[in-house]
């Protein structure tokens, strides 16, 4: 709007320059402002895309999940990578798994659905109690152009971020 105030004006004032003095200059200067507008507008249409961040829809979330160790590389990450990693199933089944090395695994299965309110999908997950202290509330979801992370605020071990990957022992 407000280019519109300035472009429209300095539109009207080169042509009528231009129309009186018959000068060339005035007439490749109405021309380069307005194939610049044009070629910005252009460009600005094709980059959108690659700048706006990725819409999640439920199929999205289907996939095996791990702890992303690139946020707080250490010990704690690692441990967290070998006891802890899902899968969410087109099923729209939840199946959390517990892998500790002293002690037996355990599955914590449950249901999972979608919400979303401003247009990109968030993640909700239905566990029969009890269950696991990490699945005590919904994830928080991250999201960027091409990617997402969840993001679960355990009481225990703080958030725990996890990412779509296939899970191996380290």
């Amino acid at each position: 709007m407000l280019a519109g105030l300035f472009l429209i004006p300095l539109t009207l004032l080169l042509l009528a320059v231009w129309a009186l003095t018959r000068k060339a200059f005035f007439g490749k200067a109405l021309g380069v402002i307005w194939l610049s507008v044009i070629m910005l507008g252009v460009f600005s249409t094709i980059a959108r895309p690659l700048f706006e961040k990725k819409v999640l829809k439920q199929k999205d979330y289907y996939g095996e999940y791990v702890i992303d160790r690139s946020y707080f590389p250490g010990k704690q990450a690692d441990w967290q990578y070998n006891n802890f990693h899902f899968t969410i199933n087109p099923d729209n089944s939840i199946r959390f798994y517990s892998t500790p090395k002293d002690g037996p695994a355990t599955v914590y299965e449950g249901r999972i659905s979608t919400s979303a309110p401003y247009g990109s999908a968030r993640l909700l997950i239905h566990m029969p109690a009890p269950t696991h202290h990490v699945l005590a509330s919904n994830p928080t979801v991250y999201r960027s152009i091409w990617s997402f992370i969840l993001v679960f605020n355990s009481p225990k071990f703080g958030n725990m971020y996890f990412k779509k990957g296939k899970w191996q022992p380290l």
